[in-house]
C-alpha cells in the first residue's frame, strides 16, 4: 500500500534538478531578440543552426565521434574478451576474482580532466613520446592539436566505458554453450563470430551508446588536444554561453543535441531488444 510513495523523492528529484531545467533552456532557445528592442517566442534559433557553417561543425563532430567509438569497440573488445575468459576460468577452478579487471576501473576513480591534461606531457613537441623516438633515433612526430590528437583523447576518456559493458556481458556466458558449438564440429574462430559475438552484442550496442553520446557533445577534450583549432558542437555550445553570450542559440543547440540523443538511445534500445531477442531464438 505505501509503497508507491517510496517512489515519491526520486519523482521529486527528477522534476527539480531534470525536468525544470530542460524547460528553461527550451524558453531560453525560444526566446528571441527583435530589432526593435522587444521579445517574443520563435524558433529562430533552431533554424539558424540549421546553417552550412553550423551543419558542417555538426558533421564533423558526427564523424569524430565515429572514429571514437569505432577505435573504442575495436580496441575495447578484445580487452573485454580476454577479462572475461580470465574471469570465467578463475571462477571455474574456484579462485577468487582477479585484480586484473580493477586495472581498468580504476582510472575511472580519478578526474577526467587530470587524466586528459597528463597526456600533454606526452604528446607536447618535448615530451616523453618525442623523448623515446628520439632516443632511438626515430623521427619525432607531431599530433598534439590535431583531429588525430582529439581522436586519441576521446578513446582514452571513454573506453572503459566500452570495455565494461561488454565484459559484464561475455562474463556470464555460460562456457557449456561454447563447448557445445565446438562438439557439434565448430572451431574456436567459427564459435566466436556464430556464437559468442551475437551472444555479446547487448554488450556492444550499450557499449556504442555510452561512447558516442558523450563524444559529440565533449568540449574539454577538443579544447585540450586541439588547442582550440578544431571545433565541434560541445565547443559551439561553450562559445555561446562563455564567449557570445547568445545563451538563446546555445540553448536551441543544446535542445536539438539532447532530443539526437534521444533518438539515438531509442533505436540503440530497439536494435538491443532485437538482439536479445534473436539469442534466445
Amino acid at each position: 500500500m505505501y509503497k508507491k510513495y517510496l517512489s515519491y523523492p526520486h519523482l521529486m528529484w527528477m522534476l527539480i534538478f531534470v525536468l525544470v531545467p530542460i524547460v528553461i533552456i527550451f524558453l531560453y532557445s525560444i526566446n528571441v531578440l527583435s530589432t526593435n528592442g522587444t521579445t517574443g517566442f520563435s524558433f529562430e534559433n533552431y533554424k539558424n543552426f540549421f546553417d552550412i557553417t553550423y551543419m558542417k561543425i555538426f558533421g564533423y563532430s558526427l564523424w569524430i565521434a565515429f572514429l571514437s567509438t569505432v577505435f573504442c569497440l575495436g580496441f575495447g573488445y578484445p580487452v573485454a574478451y580476454i577479462l572475461a575468459k580470465r574471469e570465467r576460468e578463475r571462477l571455474a577452478k574456484g579462485k577468487k576474482s582477479s585484480t586484473m579487471f580493477m586495472l581498468f576501473v580504476m582510472p575511472m576513480w580519478m578526474n577526467m580532466m587530470l587524466r586528459t591534461y597528463s597526456w600533454l606531457t606526452i604528446l607536447e613537441s618535448n615530451g616523453l613520446l618525442n623523448t623515446l623516438l628520439g632516443f632511438f633515433g626515430l623521427p619525432q612526430v607531431n599530433i598534439l592539436y590535431t583531429t588525430a590528437a582529439v581522436v586519441l583523447g576521446m578513446v582514452y576518456d571513454f573506453i572503459p566505458f566500452m570495455i565494461l559493458p561488454v565484459y559484464s556481458v561475455l562474463v556470464k556466458i555460460d562456457p557449456s554453450i561454447n563447448e557445445a558449438a565446438e562438439d557439434l564440429g565448430a572451431s574456436p574462430i567459427k564459435v566466436f563470430f556464430k556464437v559468442t559475438i551475437p551472444m555479446s552484442l547487448p554488450g556492444v550496442v550499450s557499449g556504442i551508446t555510452m561512447v558516442f553520446l558523450p563524444s559529440i557533445t565533449t568540449f574539454y577534450i577538443s579544447n585540450i588536444f586541439g588547442g582550440g583549432q578544431i571545433m565541434l558542437v560541445g565547443n559551439l555550445i561553450e562559445q555561446q554561453f562563455l564567449v557570445a553570450n547568445n545563451w538563446n542559440f546555445g540553448s536551441a543547440i543544446a535542445i536539438v543535441m539532447m532530443v539526437l540523443m534521444f533518438l539515438s538511445m531509442k533505436i540503440m534500445n530497439l536494435f538491443n531488444k532485437g538482439n536479445k531477442q534473436m539469442a534466445m531464438f
